[in-house]
Parts: structure tokens; C-alpha cells; sequence
């Protein structure tokens, strides 16, 4: 199961403690997802909030120009659309299942009425809040320092995490199809560059690529990449 720590952006409410997470999502309304699938866009209307069950989704925030960034992938237990949940804006950025997806939906009115229950929840979120913040500050400095390769062997790290089963050999399968496009937007930067900086790890046979999936041979050496530039 993924570590929710090492999502680039945390979801706020999926640390709450069971009890209060459990009473939260009781009777909570099921949904589905197939893969491709968007569960909202940006700009839509903040009703409510989903725990994923099963199956992993992106986040994604995209420019004027059209150019999209994965800024986190979410899997199970994970709770997503739960800021504007809290605010009552529009959705701050957009989700897309990127595998088939159970969901589980509470609305906003709900939320609000479990607060008003369990005063605790504002300290928590208050602090939770303040955690994201500095996750923030952690994501904004690794795009602004570290270099091309650093950024895409943290990109890479991060999908392990999620998809991430590890063989006999001490390599890591990636058990999900992503294309150097995706790898682009999550790492930010150019796809060439993605391409030039895979195709230099494939003859160093650090990460090697076939029908559609990527694998990890050599861990060590790809955080070494990462770490050279911290």
C-alpha cells in the first residue's frame, strides 16, 4: 500500500484518526471510475469528497497555454477534493483515474456537520494544514533546484511508491503504463528531456522500458541522482 507521506501533496483529511474517519464516510455514497476517467476538473464546483477504495488517480493543475502538471498520484485510502470541501471554492486542480476506481462521496453539507460535532477536527486541520504547507515549500524548492535528472529520478521514486513490486533481483516493476508525457508533466520538465535522460539510464541500465512499463533496475543509483543535487 503507498505511503501517503510521499505524495508530493498530502490529502489533508486521510491522517484524521479511524473513529472520526470512519463516522465521517458512514453511509457514504459509492462511485465508480474506469481508467481515463475524469472525477472532476478545475474550476468545478467543491461539493463534497471522495476516499478512494481501490485504483490510483493524478492530480493535475494545467496553464493558460495548456500544459498540464501531475503534481501527486493518489491510491488507496487517500482522500481527494477535500479543500474545496473545506473553503467552499472551486476545485483547485483536476483528478483523473489512471486505473479502474471505488470511491466513496461525502458532501459538503455532511463535513460540515460532522465539524460542528467533533470540535477537535479544527485543531487538526489547522496543523494538517500547516504540514501541507511546508510539503509545499518542499515541492516548490525541488522544482526550482534541482536539475532535470534529479526531478525525474524524484518522479519515478514517487510512482515506485504507489506501483512500485520489487523482484528476486532488487529491482523495482512499475505496474503502470506511463508514457514519457506523463513523466513530463510530473517531473516538470521538457519531454525531451525526459527522452534524452531515459535513454542515458537505459545504457547505464539504471531504468530500463518495454511494452509500455518501466522498471527500477538499479534503486540505489536512481536516488543517487535524486540526492547528488539535495
Amino acid at each position: 500500500m503507498p505511503n501517503q507521506k510521499n505524495a508530493i501533496v498530502a490529502s489533508v483529511l486521510s491522517g484524521l484518526p479511524k473513529a472520526l474517519l470512519s463516522e465521517l464516510f458512514e453511509s457514504a455514497v459509492p462511485h465508480k471510475l474506469r481508467d481515463g476517467d475524469a472525477l472532476f476538473r478545475a474550476g468545478d464546483i467543491g461539493d463534497g469528497c471522495y476516499r478512494i477504495q481501490s485504483g490510483l488517480v493524478k492530480v493535475m493543475v494545467a496553464s493558460q497555454q495548456g500544459e498540464e502538471r501531475i503534481i501527486s498520484l493518489l491510491g488507496p485510502n487517500a482522500i481527494v477534493g477535500e479543500l474545496s470541501m473545506i473553503d467552499g471554492r472551486p476545485r483547485s486542480a483536476s483528478v483523473v483515474a489512471i486505473a479502474d476506481c471505488s470511491l466513496s462521496y461525502v458532501s459538503r453539507a455532511k463535513f460540515q456537520k460532522h465539524t460542528e460535532a467533533h470540535p477537535e477536527l479544527t485543531t487538526y486541520l489547522v496543523k494538517t494544514l500547516a504540514g501541507r504547507l511546508r510539503e509545499a515549500d518542499e515541492a516548490l524548492a525541488a522544482a526550482t533546484f534541482l536539475s532535470v535528472k534529479a526531478r525525474l529520478a524524484r518522479a519515478l521514486l514517487n510512482i515506485a511508491e504507489y506501483v512500485g513490486e520489487d523482484n528476486p533481483a532488487g529491482q523495482i516493476q512499475l505496474r503502470l503504463k506511463i508514457s514519457q508525457s506523463d513523466l513530463a508533466a510530473m517531473a516538470g520538465v521538457a519531454r525531451e528531456n525526459v527522452s534524452r535522460t531515459m535513454s542515458e539510464w537505459r545504457k547505464r541500465e539504471i531504468v530500463t522500458h518495454s511494452s509500455s512499463y518501466y522498471c527500477i533496475n538499479d534503486p540505489a543509483a536512481l536516488a543517487q541522482e535524486m540526492e547528488s543535487d539535495s
